[in-house]
Order: C-alpha cells, then sequence, then structure tokens
C-alpha cells in the first residue's frame, strides 16, 4: 500500500498516546500521513491551534514522511485538496466504530474514490482520548502515562 497519501484528522486537543502511536504504526503502510487538525469555530479548545501544531511537530520530528497542517470545512475536502486518497480514524471501543462507520459512509457517498480505513488502538490505550485528557487537566489530575512528554513539559512551565 505504498505511495498514498494517508490524512489523519481530529481536533488532538491535546495529542494523545494512542495518537501517536497510530501515526507511527501507520507509517509502515503509507509513505506521507499528514496530521490534519480541524478547526471548528463552534468548538471551544483547551489548547490554541498553534500549540497543538508545536507538540506534533515536535513529536514527530524525526519522521520527515510525516506532515501536519490544519484546515476548515469538511474533512473530505481536505483530502481532495492534498491528494490524499486515504482518510485514516483511530478506533478505541465498538462505540468509535459506531460513530466512524456512519461518517465514512457519508464520506464514501460525497466523494467515492476516497477510502476511510480504520486501525485499532492498542490495548495499552484504548482508554486514552483527548476528552478525558482535557477532564484531568481541568481538575489538576496526573496525565503523564497518557500524553507526550513535551505536552506534559509544557503545562508545567
Amino acid at each position: 500500500m505504498k505511495n498514498n497519501i494517508a490524512v489523519f484528522p481530529g481536533s488532538f486537543d491535546p495529542i494523545t498516546l494512542g495518537h501517536v502511536n497510530l501515526v507511527e504504526r501507520s507509517l509502515a503502510l503509507y509513505d506521507t500521513v499528514i496530521i490534519a487538525i480541524g478547526k471548528n469555530a463552534q468548538k471551544q479548545n483547551l489548547f490554541s491551534l498553534e500549540q497543538r501544531m508545536i507538540w506534533i511537530a515536535e513529536i514527530f520530528s524525526k519522521y520527515p514522511q510525516v506532515e501536519i497542517a490544519s484546515y476548515e470545512g469538511l474533512t473530505i475536502d481536505f483530502c481532495k485538496s492534498c491528494n490524499s486518497k486515504v482518510l485514516l480514524r483511530g478506533l478505541r471501543s465498538s462505540g468509535d466504530f459506531e460513530y466512524e462507520k456512519n461518517i465514512a459512509l457519508i464520506n464514501r457517498t460525497l466523494v467515492p474514490e476516497i477510502e476511510t480505513v480504520f486501525m485499532l488502538s492498542i490495548p495499552e490505550f484504548a482508554h486514552i482520548s483527548s476528552t478525558i485528557v482535557r477532564e484531568l487537566v481541568r481538575y489538576k489530575g496526573n496525565i503523564e502515562n497518557l500524553v507526550p512528554a513535551c505536552v506534559i513539559r509544557d503545562m508545567q512551565q
């Protein structure tokens, strides 16, 4: 499946160890993985877009095949603009599958030539979500085993 560009979209607010693991595993399948941070004016992010991009750039600095971008609008349109035929999504649970399946079916209706590919989380990270991490941050909980070291470092400063 080489010579493909995969787009991995999300808010990454913040990026978690589960996200990192999924990207690293996907590099065996795709020449380029674009981590695409969606901008949603209706969503209240905990961390700025700039901060999230800095973290992602630091985490993947040793991987030239990882690119970082931000976008507004439909994810499927962003994929088209990048000449990507693959929309990469991570699944932690059957609930994630049901939600993601419906989005994948709508995307297939809109742009049939772009395929949604699901990758399962490894068990060690299946319980981690950005939503849970944000909640822990708000209430001063321990996030050490949930996010990359640069996120923890910057939050302690």
